[in-house]
């Protein structure tokens, strides 16, 4: 069993102390719900690049893909390429979003929704938002319950102890300081991100198996043959549509401080996120020589990197390494948690109370930040893998809400009929072919999301000469 000394352990507690007084300084620079929410609409092209790349590579991204290549090789790069070609192009029209949201106060997609589409359409994407991002963040939880119980083992510390741990130290800061403070521990956060896990750990590893000729000389190579199935097409699809109407993304692209910052800023950070495939492939690949037994002694998968560091640096460096993994958790952790606050506060709250002032919306929007953590936590007890747990909630929001997104904000024709008639079609085509069992073994994104496309586009076109909708010009 992999033992943790005093001082990684004390190293840990340092950084986690350090995170929470960053995200609790911050909360004096947040005067209103712009600042809250897309801190002032200030970011540059660094910090945004930071905070984008440090919000990817969560820990679905890291721990699962990395669990992945331990497991089934191949599909680790499979299901993870196409997520980095959907934020190149994502990125190609951030800057578009950022004009929208300036010019017509807009600072999220519900809120492009109820300009272009009306209530209707705002409440109907706002519960699939609210609800994709909360999964998002028990993925999260999942995650770092996992490091956490690796941690404690010697002091018995259970998976749900660390599920718990986890959730708490989650809201502490994203409740605290909104954005400012999600987005300044996100730089930090993407250094020692870079540093102590994508650097440190894929070097330390060869050097453990005698260099890289030494280690490709004993790789599996049924690990690294391509193939395809029904499921990674589905989950292909998933990544490729998401990336349209991620709404953590759009978060970020209304925050820039402009349309230049907007698109050099997600550009940038998916480059970084670009290069961490191989270096997360890597991992996987040299946990099966250096612990071949992962699965068994932690019962999962998603432990392979977390272990790998225990096992080959030395006291000090594991516990800086540890922190910049639980970095990635609660950077991802917190840019979902606070959009799903957004879309249930800002956006479906103030539809029901549209006179509600801006200090009872912040004062719900930190009690919202509790209550949907909480919501999180149940996921992440239900479904224990990092990766299950992304795909459950990205799946039918990627069918449901991708094309219309893009829709909204370069298709003139798209009408309200349309836009709801392509969401709820989506949306229930995904439930029942996931009920179904998912036939032929096909990700229940592709029906789903071939369903929300055929629908919004034949019934928008029926109905857009007798009822359109008002454009974003720019």
């Amino acid at each position: 069993m992999l033992h943790v000394t005093t001082l990684d352990l004390f190293v840990i507690a340092l950084y986690l102390l350090f995170m929470l007084m960053v995200g609790v300084w911050f909360v004096r620079r947040v005067k209103n719900t712009d600042d809250y929410y897309v801190a002032g609409r200030t970011l540059g092209p660094m910090v945004l690049a930071a905070t984008v790349c440090a919000t990817i590579i969560g820990g679905s991204a890291m721990m699962g893909r990395a669990g992945i290549a331990y497991t089934t090789g191949f599909k680790a790069i499979a299901t993870a390429v196409p997520y980095m070609l959907g934020m190149f192009i994502f990125s190609s029209y951030a800057g578009r979003i950022q004009q929208v949201g300036e010019r017509y106060h807009i600072e999220s997609i519900p809120g492009l929704f109820a300009y272009r589409f009306g209530p209707a359409a705002k409440c109907v994407l706002s519960a699939m938002v609210a609800f994709a991002m909360m999964g998002t963040v028990a993925a999260q939880v999942t995650a770092t319950a996992t490091i956490i119980k690796l941690l404690g083992t010697q002091v018995g510390i259970s998976y749900e102890m660390g599920a718990l741990i986890a959730t708490l130290i989650f809201i502490i800061y994203t409740a605290a300081s909104g954005l400012f403070g999600v987005v300044y521990t996100d730089v930090v956060q993407f250094f020692m991100l870079i540093i102590f896990v994508y650097l440190m750990i894929p070097l330390s590893s060869l050097n453990h198996l005698g260099g890289l000729e030494a280690f490709l000389s004993n790789v599996d190579r049924r690990f690294l043959t391509p193939y395809l199935d029904g499921q990674i097409l589905g989950d292909i699809v998933t990544y490729l549509v998401f990336t349209m109407a991620g709404a953590e993304m759009w978060q970020r692209a209304f925050a820039a401080k402009n349309k230049k910052a907007a698109k050099r800023g997600m550009f940038w950070g998916t480059a970084v996120y670009a290069a961490t495939i191989a270096l997360l492939f890597l991992m996987g690949l040299a946990a099966q020589q250096i612990l071949p037994n992962v699965v068994e002694d932690f019962g999962t998968a998603d432990a392979v990197v977390p272990a790998l560091a225990i096992q080959i640096l030395p006291p000090g460096l594991t516990g800086l390494a540890l922190s910049g993994i639980l970095s990635v958790m609660m950077s991802t952790a917190d840019s979902y948690l606070l959009v799903s606050v957004q879309t249930v506060v800002h956006d479906l709250g103030k539809t029901f109370d549209p006179n509600m002032t801006e200090k009872r919306e912040l004062l719900l929007s930190r009690a919202a930040s509790a209550l949907l953590a909480l919501g999180a936590l149940a996921i992440a007890l239900y479904i224990k893998s990092a990766y299950d747990v992304l795909m459950f909630a990205w799946a039918f929001y990627a069918a449901a809400a991708g094309l219309p997104a893009l829709a909204a904000l370069y298709w003139k024709e798209a009408t309200t009929a349309g836009i709801l008639a392509g969401m709820i079609g989506g949306f229930a085509v995904t439930v029942g072919w996931k009920l179904l069992g998912q036939p032929f073994g096909l990700g229940a994104t592709v029906p789903g999301a071939v369903t929300c496309g055929v629908l919004l586009v034949t019934v928008s076109l029926a109905t857009c000469q007798k009822h359109p909708s008002v454009m974003v010009e720019l």
